[in-house]
């Protein structure tokens, strides 16, 4: 949803060439320290799943609900963004954003059972997923059109650095205290945070109109997601498709869907999701590619420390270090990759990387037990490497065909697609497919439980080389307009 923006504070129109305003870096210094914990919650959390789950003496298929439930609510909350920030104004809304993320980190690292911690997972969500798109539009509305290649830039590293750290961090708070800490450890950053904001942040709601707000479609489709994922959780511990608590919930969510959809189309104005946006087939391709590329990205982000734990029984500190070559991998393609798009187009440059991403998965679908962790870590390098030059074409070809006044409409729809396929591969991956291996396994003790990891890695190569299909809907060389 757009919002009108406000007078820039500071274009840095007068500042040397490369150097942004003294104003706007204070700003980001503001407004990065408070979104760091939520940028690096996942990481931290993905690591720490194993031992959540012994702790709490829950299964695989439950536990997989703390990182389903912060995923799923994180992306429902961002077409808020919008409308909140034009109601109450920036400083206002950060705050409150920021102290609920705050609040649901105490209250996880408290929570007594895994349903106290999903419903304050979903509680860090809800706060958390305002603060990215907020970040970027306070920006944006400070700094104007100028030096937006800096600030953009400037911004998005700590986005490419916490996930390399965030799983050290997991690991060594895992290993020397309590996975209790994971949470904890948000507290002091955000207090920090809150303090910054309140003193470095205007006021002053931006003139202009309040967007319109979609009730109906936060009705509908919110539901309709939790009520399937729920459903696909389902099956693994009801005995299949037929259980009435698979078939009730899967075709609650399937009628809430429809509902959505209809609603949609036939409505006019600000919706969730736009789904008239589809109309345009580039935007068509890149929403598939997005939403499974977040259940590839997020799904393995689960599964593969719970491999190196459960499989090979790696401490938590060496499964967050095994897991920071992907990382590094994933910031290998950054500069090369737009350079390539401009050249070629986004197709050949996302099928590309696919293709890589699927290779770098490969390994874990064929290792044992004792499979070289060099091996492993050379395979995540170049997982990530796939992954990222993927994605960054993805974005960089959503929005060709697309009205202008459409374009917003689609970052904020690619976003949101890309997060539940998240939730979607965290509930495939671990709570329908890794939970039925296990079980299909277990009399084969350790080997058959490094099979059930092997079974569900395939599981993984399949999906990322099904975005084959979608890739082919993107154009090849971008048009000569649309070229820098």
């Amino acid at each position: 949803m757009n919002t009108t923006p406000a007078a820039p504070a500071a274009t840095g129109a007068d500042q040397p060439a490369g150097r942004l305003d003294p104003a706007i870096v204070k700003l980001i210094v503001v407004l990065l320290t408070g979104a760091i914990p939520a940028l690096l919650d996942t990481a931290i959390v993905n690591v720490a799943i194993s031992a959540i789950g012994r702790d709490l003496h829950a299964t695989v298929s439950s536990i997989q609900w703390v990182i389903t439930g912060y995923l799923l609510s994180f992306a429902m909350v961002i077409p808020l963004s919008g409308w909140a920030l034009a109601r109450f104004g920036g400083r206002a809304v950060w705050l409150a954003s920021l102290s609920l993320f705050l609040a649901g980190s105490v209250a996880s690292g408290a929570a007594w059972n895994v349903g106290s911690l999903i419903a304050f997972r979903v509680a860090q969500g809800l706060g958390g997923g305002m603060l990215t798109p907020l970040l970027t539009t306070l920006l944006v509305q400070a700094a104007g059109a100028k030096q937006m290649g800096r600030l953009m830039s400037t911004v998005s590293l700590p986005v490419v650095v916490v996930p390399i750290f965030g799983p050290v961090v997991s690991g060594l708070i895992i290993s020397n205290v309590s996975w209790r800490w994971c949470f904890y450890v948000n507290v002091p950053i955000c207090l920090v945070g809150l303090v910054l904001a309140w003193r470095g942040l205007p006021s002053k709601r931006a003139a202009g109109s309040v967007p319109h707000l979609d009730i109906p479609g936060l009705l509908l489709l919110p539901p309709a997601l939790v009520a399937l994922l729920y459903g696909l959780a389902e099956v693994s511990t009801s005995g299949g498709f037929r259980s009435a608590s698979v078939i009730i919930p899967l075709s609650a969510g399937a009628v809430l869907l429809a509902g959505y959809t209809v609603y949609a189309l036939a409505s006019r104005g600000a919706h969730l999701v736009d789904l008239r946006l589809f109309r345009a087939r580039a935007f068509t391709g890149a929403s598939s590619l997005m939403f499974l590329a977040g259940l590839s990205i997020y799904g393995g982000m689960l599964l593969l420390p719970l491999y190196f734990q459960q499989a090979r029984h790696d401490s938590a500190l060496t499964a967050g270090l095994l897991m920071v070559p992907q990382g590094v991998g994933s910031l290998l393609p950054r500069v090369a990759t737009g350079k390539l798009v401009d050249r070629i187009g986004p197709r050949l440059v996302v099928l590309a990387g696919m293709l890589v991403a699927a290779l770098g998965t490969v390994p874990f679908a064929l290792a044992g037990l004792h499979t070289n962790v060099v091996v492993l870590g050379a395979a995540l390098v170049v997982r990530g490497a796939g992954m990222g030059a993927a994605t960054i074409a993805v974005m960089a070809g959503a929005f060709q065909g697309l009205p202008r006044e459409d374009v917003p409409h689609a970052s904020s729809a690619t976003r949101i697609l890309q997060f539940v396929g998240g939730s979607f591969g965290a509930a495939v991956l671990v709570a329908l497919i890794l939970d039925r291996q296990v079980a299909a396994h277990a009399a084969a003790g350790p080997a058959g439980l490094a099979v059930a990891f092997d079974n569900t890695f395939w599981w993984c190569v399949g999906f990322t080389a099904l975005g084959v299909l979608p890739a082919l809907l993107l154009r090849g060389r971008a048009p000569a307009a649309a070229q820098r």
